[in-house]
């Protein structure tokens, strides 16, 4: 045998130095020696034939005999052995007779050159060899098996290890892959064992995997979007969606490195070598009796796993989830976001709005745990009730009324009043203060309620025909100046239109030129429409009237038209009610 052999494995430059550098000066320079005196420097058997307090007596068959301190007695361990007169054996023969003619032995080294045999014929045959890691050295480890040897970094597992120092203490497999009995020198791996077993498992792996098989494996990597198992020399992915049915933001949550976990084969490729796995599949799809379980109406109770801008997710059970969307919160309240409502991991009730299995989805309610207040308002106040409230908004269009917490009517602008054109709700409610209207309709589906302010009186242009007819005079105040005329309020509340035509004998450009805002005036009526609330009036008819007609000749001279005529050359076709707008 040479003196120095190595197995064909691959190391770094530093692991060499520290391989070249790593060995016992003592043990090299033992053997040395066993190979230059066939005599001296050998292993020779004795016997004890005395024992003394501290050392005992060897008769190895020369003329003298040779004595061992008994401290040199140990076991594998190093842990003194006790020893007996005519036990045989091993000893080093270090020198045939000292000064006083005694014959030289050692027993320790002895056994270190006994270790050293059994070290090189485990290298020479390939066995396996266990050692004890002592310390952390540079560019690996410092292995104990019988004397001191050196395990490189590359050689201590299959993948790289960050900590090798979580391995000092430990007792571990290894192969010896370089010897150098004159150096005293011995490389150690423990990765050439791994992969023997690692290979020797995969081929026994891949003759049993088949599709729908439970099998067990060590989580070896875990990432965003899985797991990696090792089950057995070949590696299988358990993606995040087929570790439960439930919700799993990350599989860290459940799974830890090392840990050893029970899954069912879904996909084997053998041409690829490429295995899916599931562990959610070893149990019944809760999806599967959901339909009967949650059925339109069920009161549910569930736990609030994940909230979004339009809506909160509830964990009914594991692997069903139902979304309560932010309209389905309140009622009343105008929910700005669904975190003002609920909170992460609060326990809440809910009722099942709608069930899609084929979607996999659950519509959940939260607000129709209690009554619907639209529905209770409808209830007890009918169209046509007068209910009181708080003016809690004013818009360009109408005014909003409180009637009760989260529940407000419109009153429309054109709903305030029967006679008055009203330009905005400001002029006639203010903000919190307290009215009272009438209920003219209610829409609970959609959560709407019309309310009237001037439905409180009665519509006086219901029958104003009994009270006003065309020819009769009638007094009145102007109230609006416009363009085409005039609007006159009459003693019962109702407009009239002073058409600029029918203000003055005399032609009128402007009304404003003749007219004043409050100016009490008295004219004729000379058109009347109660269906469409509009009323026509002319002070030159009045006037005419008064003062009776003119001569004939006088008119004919001045080449003027009647004033009837004047009057229905000139004014509109039609004049809309002053509450819709002139």
């Amino acid at each position: 045998m040479s003196e120095e052999q190595v197995k064909d494995v691959q190391l770094s430059q530093e692991e060499l130095d520290s391989a070249e550098t790593f060995s016992d000066p003592e043990v090299a320079k033992l053997l040395e020696r066993s190979f230059q005196n066939v005599e001296e420097g050998r292993i020779v058997r004795g016997t004890i034939v005395q024992i003394h307090d501290s050392d005992a007596l060897i008769d190895i068959g020369y003329k003298s005999e040779g004595t061992i301190s008994l401290r040199e007695f140990k076991n594998a361990n190093g842990e003194p052995i006790e020893v007996h007169v005519g036990d045989t054996v091993d000893v080093f023969l270090e020198s045939t007779e000292d000064e006083n003619g005694l014959v030289v032995l050692s027993k320790e080294k002895a056994d270190r050159i006994q270790i050293w045999e059994d070290i090189t014929k485990s290298f020479e045959e390939e066995r396996v060899v266990e050692g004890k890691v002592c310390e952390r050295i540079k560019g690996g480890l410092s292995v104990d098996i019988g004397v001191k040897a050196f395990l490189p970094g590359s050689q201590v597992d299959l993948r790289p290890i960050r900590n090798l120092e979580s391995l000092i203490g430990q007792t571990i497999r290894t192969k010896i892959i370089k010897l150098n009995r004159r150096r005293g020198n011995i490389v150690l791996s423990r990765r050439a064992i791994l992969e023997q077993e690692r290979e020797s498992a995969r081929q026994e792996t891949l003759e049993n995997l088949a599709e729908g098989k439970i099998i067990k494996g060590i989580v070896k990597n875990i990432t965003d979007y899985g797991v990696f198992v090792d089950l057995g020399g070949i590696d299988g992915l358990l993606h995040i969606t087929d570790i439960s049915w439930g919700r799993v933001n990350h599989p860290s949550e459940l799974f830890q490195l090392g840990d050893e976990i029970e899954v069912i084969v879904l996909q084997y490729d053998k041409e690829h070598e490429k295995v899916s796995l599931g562990l959610k599949q070893k149990s019944e799809d809760p999806w599967a009796t959901a339909e009967q379980k949650y059925q339109s109406g069920t009161r549910v109770k569930g736990k609030v796993v994940s909230i979004t801008d339009y809506g909160a997710f509830i964990e009914l059970e594991t692997g069903v989830e139902g979304l309560v969307h932010i309209s389905e919160m309140s009622w009343t309240k105008r929910v700005k976001h669904p975190s003002k409502v609920v909170s992460l991991n609060d326990m809440v009730e809910a009722i099942v709005l709608d069930l899609d299995k084929q979607n996999r989805r659950i519509s959940l309610g939260l607000k129709q745990i209690e009554s619907n207040p639209w529905a209770v308002v409808a209830e007890k106040y009918p169209p046509g009730s007068i209910v009181t409230g708080i003016v809690r908004n004013l818009t360009d269009f109408g005014a909003f009324i409180e009637l009760a917490e989260g529940i407000d009517g419109l009153v429309h602008i054109s709903d305030m009043s029967w006679t008055t054109r009203v330009k905005h709700p400001s002029e006639i409610l203010k903000k919190g203060e307290q009215v009272q209207a009438v209920l003219l309709s209610i829409d609970v589906e959609h959560e709407r309620l019309s309310l009237g302010i001037k439905q409180l009186q009665p519509n006086p242009w219901e029958g104003i025909g009994a009270s006003i007819a065309v020819g009769n005079n009638v007094t009145g105040k102007i109230v609006r100046l416009t363009d085409f005329g005039a609007f006159v309020e009459l003693t019962n509340g109702v407009e009239g239109l002073l058409h600029v035509s029918e203000i003055s004998q005399q032609h009128v450009k402007k009304p404003e030129d003749v007219l004043t805002i409050g100016q009490e005036i008295t004219a004729k009526v000379i058109k009347l429409d109660e269906d469409n609330r509009r009323i026509g009036l002319s002070i030159k008819a009045y006037e005419d009237e008064v003062r009776g007609p003119l001569p004939e000749e006088e008119t004919a001279a001045e080449g003027e038209t009647p004033a009837s005529e004047e009057a229905q050359a000139s004014e509109p076709a039609a004049v809309e009610n002053p509450q819709e707008g002139a």
